[in-house]
């Protein structure tokens, strides 16, 4: 008998949509396969359900930091594909910067004597 995996982190409030839009510097993707880029990533750590997911992707369309078309997939399925936008790109680095400095700093506590 293994042990059992750890439940999923919780993640800060925003962090999923900046992982989504890092996702998508690689290319347009449909949901799913986003979240299974996220779990692959992570090994498994960040296994993102639809329940979370798909109101991230909404947020993203509703700022204009990614847009949406669908097409057909390489199963042959309809599927909407999503992509950054220019305005993506810019969050993308403010939220890795903000991401940076809130890294530090915790790391900084963590190993404080």
């Amino acid at each position: 008998m293994g042990k059992k995996p750890a439940p999923p982190p919780d993640l800060v409030p925003g962090t999923l949509e900046m992982l989504i839009l890092k996702t998508l510097t690689h290319g347009a993707m449909h949901g799913y396969g986003i979240a299974q880029r996220l779990d692959q990533l992570s090994e498994g750590v960040l296994q993102v359900g639809e329940g979370s997911l798909y109101p991230a992707l909404q947020r993203l369309l509703l700022n204009e930091w990614a847009e949406a078309e669908w097409a057909v997939t390489e199963n042959n399925r309809r599927a909407r594909y999503y992509h950054i936008t220019a305005a993506g790109r810019r969050r993308l680095a403010q939220e890795r910067a903000g991401y940076d400095r809130m890294s530090v700093a915790i790391a900084r506590v963590m190993e404080a004597v």
